[in-house]
């Protein structure tokens, strides 16, 4: 754990330079709109330890898979976010010295913050070269939410002792790599480079998935705080376009680069409209200077701001955390395109490929459900309905017929692309999550369409897996289910993980309610989703008789349900009792020894009581709470926000507020030391889950939205607001009080701490 980062409300601020801090601020400072994002790179040379990352939104690679052997339908690459074109390049050469932090004779001061509120990057430093130059160094920098294809820099240089030559180079670079590339290739093909006063530009394609990137720069240069025209060199490199200015710069002299960059796709333009969108964009933007495009900007952040933040009165920390956990999120994804989803690491840094896993259906969704339009929401759905072909197809791979789907792991397009076998083949429980966010979509909003419009197909083919899955044991009279990894990672090619076993159930049991809704309610639709899916009667039949006969392994001594068959052969130790120095385990130990251990990655068994909460009685939540939370490591970023949740709901407010500590400012404080190769993004939702869900209480009970307030003690206060059908909420909680006020929409009936309330209609 690391404890440098500035305590504020609304900024997250670093006050020192510290190499070997660098990459995890690059990724905490990282910018996003959605469309595109930056890592928080220096602009100028740096030859520190850094992560360069520019990103745009889904443009992959399928990096071949990188293993010893072989086996029938595992992947043949892994999908990975590319690092596209260097947009932010600007060099700095004073009297033949370039300007490198790292390489600096002294520094004087420095100062970096993400300014949350405004979306605005910035950094201050004072530092005085090897050949004694001192220069102060003021550079701004964001990327557009108004305009989602715009980045801006303002870049000022004063002189505080120097008389003599300065050179400003500010380019475009498309000679970049990735640095999680398995062979060291590099993915793109440049196909242009032009450099002309006004109009500078590069282009690139991905090879083998031919995705197109163009990006233009325009350059605006203010001496002392004035227009400045003077000659440039434009260059034009096989992968790099450049416009360099050279200067004489005195002593108090400020010189002021305004850089304008326009980053369009294939994702949205046709190929040879690329480069005319590119240079249209800044040079448009590009007659406006950088303070009225950060109005702009700033204007978007306000709206989103004014729907999602949450405030807590008298704890800075907690504050600090929540809003750049809600600041991470809505930079990575705004939910306007629905072949888009939301990448483990975001914009933020190239781990997990970038790609989609079961995180955005069991954590993400809720979080967008309650924040923005239903839409969002509804479109994180429909990328997966889009995918069921793919789905059936890699089911199929793995031998399943008659329509049986197995989502991936990991993807892109909606083919597997995971490259560990015990997870491509055996963590298959992801199929649940995707099934339980349409439950938990439709139980939300209200949409009971849904189902007939898109759900319904998902829903059967999952189930056509489960029904496959499972095999009859003679010796138990049950169905059981062998070889799989449930959400504990740190057990591999197990017999009946009980979370995998709960959920599959469930969802077979779903999947039948849902078929009678269509029917009862769209009985035209009932009949074309039969005869589409080829859907025979007697598949219910079946899968009634493994809900009614499936094995679920327990322990009636404990009174707990084990998370697999012969848990309770490993040596149960808490993880209080394990030296410091072992953790992280998962970077201490070899893979055999964590195998054979009892510790758990993150909740199992516990993310079941999580999802049904309301089929188990309190004193199973407690049994399961008591054994299961002391032996688990949290080593996943997804695992200490469910922890909190459920230990909010048993009024355990020490290990509650632990556990939101530990999830929303597992980045912010590196708790894993893993922040430097980018943010947890998908598990910042949990962050949002544990305030509103934990210490707020929020529930759906009988079809009403329903709080149940259990703040700490540490806080004055918590508000929010959230949107709940047609209502828009402001919830206000004090330790004894709350007020919840229907800002928008009818009347509505809600639960209070077991109670109903009638909310009078808007004004």
């Amino acid at each position: 754990m690391k404890d440098y980062i500035i305590k504020d409300e609304w900024k997250i601020i670093e006050d020192k330079y510290v190499a070997e801090h660098n990459q995890i601020t690059e990724s905490l400072l990282s910018i996003g709109n959605g469309k595109m994002g930056q890592r928080a790179n220096y602009e100028e040379q740096y030859s520190g330890p850094s992560l360069r990352g520019s990103y745009v939104a889904g443009v992959y690679y399928p990096d071949k898979t990188r293993v010893g052997w072989w086996k029938n339908g595992y992947p043949e690459y892994f999908a990975k976010v590319l690092n596209s074109c260097n947009w932010i390049g600007i060099d700095i050469t004073v009297d033949g010295e370039p300007l490198d932090i790292a390489k600096v004779k002294v520094i004087h001061e420095f100062y970096r913050e993400l300014d949350m509120k405004q979306g605005l990057l910035s950094r201050r430093m004072d530092v005085t070269l090897q050949n004694d130059a001192r220069l102060s160094i003021d550079s701004r920098r964001f990327v557009s939410m108004h305009n989602d294809e715009l980045g801006v820099i303002e870049y000022s240089i004063t002189s505080k002792n120097y008389n003599g030559p300065i050179t400003i180079d500010s380019y475009l670079d498309f000679d970049v790599v990735n640095q999680d590339s398995n062979y060291d290739e590099q993915f793109w093909n440049v196909e242009q480079s032009m450099a002309e006063t006004g109009n500078h530009y590069v282009q690139a394609s991905t090879k083998k998935t031919n995705y197109t990137v163009g990006v233009g720069m325009e350059n605006r240069i203010l001496w002392n705080g004035k227009p400045h025209n003077q000659s440039t060199e434009q260059i034009a490199h096989p992968k790099k376009s450049s416009e360099k200015f050279s200067h004489h710069i005195s002593e108090g002299d400020t010189i002021t680069l305004c850089k304008y960059a326009g980053i369009t796709s294939s994702m949205n333009y046709e190929v040879n409209n690329i480069k005319s969108k590119a240079l249209q964009i800044v040079n448009h933007a590009a007659n406006y200077t950088f303070d009225e495009l950060l109005a702009n900007h700033v204007r978007a952040w306000s709206d989103i701001w004014e729907m999602c933040d949450i405030k807590i009165e008298g704890d800075v920390s907690a504050q600090q955390a929540i809003r750049f956990n809600i600041f991470q999120l809505y930079q990575t994804y705004t939910g306007q395109d629905d072949r888009l989803n939301i990448g483990p690491k975001g914009f933020t840094g190239e781990k997990y490929g970038g790609s989609t896993y079961w995180d955005t259906e069991a954590y993400c969704l809720p979080f967008y459900l309650s924040t923005a339009d239903e839409t969002v929401a509804k479109n994180l759905l429909i990328y997966r309905y889009k995918h069921l072909d793919k789905a059936i197809e890699n089911a199929e791979k793995l031998g399943f017929t008659c329509g049986a789907a197995l989502y991936p792991m990991v993807t892109m397009t909606g083919e597997e692309c995971h490259n560990e076998w015990e997870i491509t083949f055996e963590e298959i429980h992801r199929n649940g999550a995707i099934a339980y966010a349409i439950y938990d979509y439709i139980r939300y909003t209200g949409d009971k369409s849904y189902l007939s419009e898109y759900g319904l197909e998902v829903l059967v083919a999952i189930s056509r897996f489960w029904a496959q899955r499972v095999n009859w044991s003679q010796r138990r009279e049950q169905y059981v289910m062998l070889g799989v990894t449930g959400p504990n990672e740190y057990e591999n090619n197990v017999n009946n993980n009980w979370y995998t076993n709960y959920i599959a159930s469930w969802c077979l049991q779903y999947t039948m309610e849902a078929i009678s809704l269509v029917k009862e309610e769209n009985i035209d639709r009932y009949h074309e989703l039969m005869k589409k899916m080829d859907f025979a009667t007697g598949e219910t039949k079946k899968w009634q008789h493994i809900v009614d006969n499936m094995y679920l392994p327990q322990d009636d001594t404990l009174g707990i349900c084990l998370q697999q068959d012969n848990f309770l052969d490993k040596e149960i130790i808490p993880v209080a009792d394990l030296d410091k120095k072992h953790r992280p385990i998962n970077q201490n130990w070899s893979w055999d020894r964590i195998l054979r251990s009892c510790f758990i990655k993150q909740a199992d068994v516990l993310q079941g009581f999580y999802f049904f909460e309301d089929h188990f009685d309190e004193d199973a939540h407690r049994k399961n709470y008591e054994f299961y939370e002391p032996i688990t490591v949290h080593e996943s970023s997804l695992s200490p926000c469910v922890h909190g949740i459920l230990a909010s709901k048993l009024d355990m407010e020490d290990k509650a507020y632990e556990m939101y500590l530990r999830t929303a400012r597992l980045d912010l404080d590196d708790y894993n030391n893993d922040t430097e190769d980018g943010c947890h993004i998908t598990s910042m939702a949990g962050t949002w889950l544990a305030i509103i869900k934990g210490f707020g209480g929020q529930r759906i009970i009988d079809d009403k939205i329903s709080f149940a307030p259990n703040l700490p003690s540490q806080w004055n206060s918590l508000s929010f607001k959230i949107k709940f059908r047609e209502n828009l909420l402001q919830v206000n909680m004090k330790m004894d009080s709350s007020e919840i006020i229907n800002l928008a929409g009818p009347q509505l009936e809600i639960i209070h701490n077991g109670n109903n309330i009638i909310l009078p209609k808007t004004a």
